[in-house]
């Protein structure tokens, strides 16, 4: 195979949207689409813009929640693309992008409690984490911030669990994908790995 040398603006060769969930300095939730998570173990990490609102209440109020939104979500998750919980919209957003205080309202999804932290959690997300952070440090760009997070509490839908344990059940659980600015869900399992824990299912009618 030849390859070709590019020059792709972006590098979101696939990743899991989030919706994260922090508190504002007045009590409020504030609510952002973010498209660079990843999991080690009890450690979410998430890539975040240094100057977004998330940021900044992460930083003085350390309690959050990644709510994972399934396929159909996505023209919700659209609906906040252009919105940012900061008043002045940042420098260096692109144009168009305008405040908005209450982010459940204007993309229609709603809050729910959460157990362990303030932040609430986005309702109708099959998976939703609630989490403290554990450190924040800048990339090497200067331009984001990385925040490494402990997870406390994993709320599963029923439908995505494995009846009769702790597993998510793979082929249930599908996740919308941000993949080069475009939304995907998961296609057809192609295999398991060798290290996957979760049961096989019985056979349709055992």
């Amino acid at each position: 195979m030849e390859h070709l040398t590019v020059e792709p603006r972006i590098l979101y060769f696939g990743t899991p949207v989030a919706l994260l969930t922090t508190e504002n300095p007045d009590g409020s939730a504030n609510l952002a689409p973010i498209s660079s998570a990843w999991a080690l173990g009890r450690t979410v990490v998430l890539g975040l813009g240094r100057t977004g609102q998330s940021a900044a209440n992460l930083a003085e109020r350390p309690e959050l929640v990644v709510s994972l939104p399934s396929p159909d979500m996505w023209r919700a998750v659209e609906d906040m693309a252009m919105l940012t919980g900061r008043d002045p919209v940042p420098e260096g957003h692109p144009p168009g992008f305008r405040h908005e205080p209450d982010k459940f309202a204007a993309s229609g999804l709603s809050p729910e409690p959460s157990a362990d932290v303030r932040p609430p959690r986005v309702a109708g997300c099959p998976l939703q984490l609630e989490a403290w952070v554990a450190r924040i440090h800048p990339d090497a760009s200067g331009m984001f911030a990385i925040v490494e997070t402990s997870v406390a509490r994993v709320h599963a839908a029923p439908h995505i669990v494995v009846p009769g344990t702790q597993h998510i059940d793979p082929s249930a659980w599908s996740p919308l994908v941000y993949n080069f600015r475009h939304y995907f869900g998961l296609g057809p399992e192609l295999g398991r790995s060798r290290r996957s824990e979760t049961p096989d299912r019985a056979p349709a009618g055992v």
